[in-house]
């Protein structure tokens, strides 16, 4: 019972914890800009392929 309540009261994981919490975030972040950002790119190549093809 005494190892699980310090258990209980160290905090020093929270941190760990805390800077994982962060991480995915961003990582979250990150994967969403780069859908944005793959879509944008495909549109761009998609209509200079449709130019060229039109211009022969």
């Amino acid at each position: 019972m005494r190892l699980f309540r310090s258990f209980i009261k160290d905090i020093s994981g929270a941190t760990a914890v805390e800077y994982g919490l962060i991480i995915a975030v961003i990582g979250i972040t990150f994967a969403a800009g780069l859908s944005n950002y793959y879509g944008a790119m495909n549109n761009m190549f998609f209509g200079l392929s449709s130019t060229y093809i039109n211009a022969r």
